[in-house]
């Protein structure tokens, strides 16, 4: 679908609701598969919090994941140039390069 708007020259028209604009802030995600889906748990753990709360559930085909993959790739790539390296303290370094000749979308 994107690349067929990209040739095109047409942009995508998002709707979006003021109270989806605001956002959900998360500071955990869940993933988990099956042949056919993936699925996306994000969740909030705060200080005085017994559990961690999901905030959002997203469910996509693969082909979707993989596409959000190389998105988030691209996208932390572009971002790590110019605000610098995110470390993650107690994780081996990785290298976050472009993900595929992609644009940024998933």
């Amino acid at each position: 679908m994107e690349n067929n708007e990209k040739n095109n020259g047409q942009q995508l028209q998002l709707n979006l609701k003021p109270e989806i604009a605001a956002g959900e802030y998360s500071n955990m995600a869940l993933i988990t598969h099956s042949h056919s889906e993936f699925i996306i748990d994000l969740a909030r753990h705060l200080p005085g919090m017994p559990q961690p709360e999901v905030c959002s559930r997203v469910v996509m085909a693969p082909e979707h994941a993989k596409r959000l993959l190389g998105a988030l790739q691209e996208n932390l790539y572009k971002y790590e140039r110019q605000f610098g390296k995110i470390e993650l303290p107690g994780m081996p370094q990785r290298t976050v390069a472009p993900f595929g000749g992609g644009h940024g979308e998933a």
